[in-house]
């Protein structure tokens, strides 16, 4: 990983100086309103996690203030307690990805993968698994995506499914489809809905894929996963969807 070249002749600012700005910008009532956005009280998926109470937009002004922040700082943000720190820490990676030559790429790639046992929440992977795992295995051997695929863990899963989202921005929808036709009986909610956004955006692009992969599998899909694939569909179109495919309760 390297630092971004317009910033080479400035003095790297510090992990002391971002936590202390980080601190200052921390709001309680925004960490309150987060706790019950993430699901964070009772038995939802984030009950164990801990928010300062940054706004996204502020997140990513910490990213631009401090894009100089040395390497070796980056994982102490990623592997950090605070849901908000592993955020900023995390489009560090996706910068310093998008930024870098070859032999960073593969650095930052190498890290991140390191780093899945602190990408826990449906957020985290969302900013980031498309700008890495996407682009990193694009022209590479999906093995490693396909493992993380089949993973007990629901982060694994999400993480593989949505990477693929950079080639469905190219026009390249196999390796989507073929984990989602593996997803298929996947047990969690957030799962059904991560397969459903991506057949959506394969849809947004091919729209006789989209239909030709509801007609084949639409009737073993959780109702979820049916309801955001075809979202975007007519109205009528979608009824008829609702109506035929689908198991009337959600898997």
């Amino acid at each position: 990983m390297t630092a971004s070249p317009d910033t080479a002749s400035h003095p790297a600012p510090s992990l002391a100086a971002l936590r202390r700005e980080f601190a200052r910008l921390a709001s309680p009532r925004r960490r309150a309103v987060t706790l019950t956005f993430f699901k964070c009280r009772g038995v939802g998926y984030g009950e164990r996690e801990r928010f300062a109470g940054l706004s996204v937009p502020q997140v990513r002004g910490l990213l631009r203030r401090f894009r100089a922040l040395p390497d070796r700082d980056i994982p102490a943000l990623v592997r950090s307690r605070i849901h908000d720190e592993r955020l900023l820490g995390l489009l560090f990676l996706v910068d310093r990805y998008r930024r870098g030559g070859e032999a960073a790429r593969a650095r930052v790639y190498r890290t991140y993968v390191a780093a899945f046992p602190w990408i826990d929440n449906w957020d985290l992977v969302d900013a980031s698994a498309e700008h890495i795992l996407g682009a990193h295995l694009e022209s590479r051997d999906k093995a490693p995506l396909r493992a993380w695929a089949r993973s007990p863990r629901l982060w694994d899963r999400r993480l593989a499914v949505v990477a693929t989202l950079a080639w469905i921005r190219k026009g390249r929808f196999a390796e989507t489809l073929r984990l989602v036709r593996g997803l298929l009986r996947d047990p969690e909610d957030l799962m059904h809905k991560a397969c459903g956004w991506m057949l959506r955006e394969v849809g947004k692009r091919d729209l006789g894929v989209l239909r030709g992969f509801l007609d084949r599998h639409g009737s073993r899909m959780p109702r979820t996963m049916l309801r955001y694939a075809i979202e975007r569909f007519p109205e009528r179109e979608r009824l008829a969807y609702l109506a035929v495919h689908g198991p009337r309760r959600r898997v």
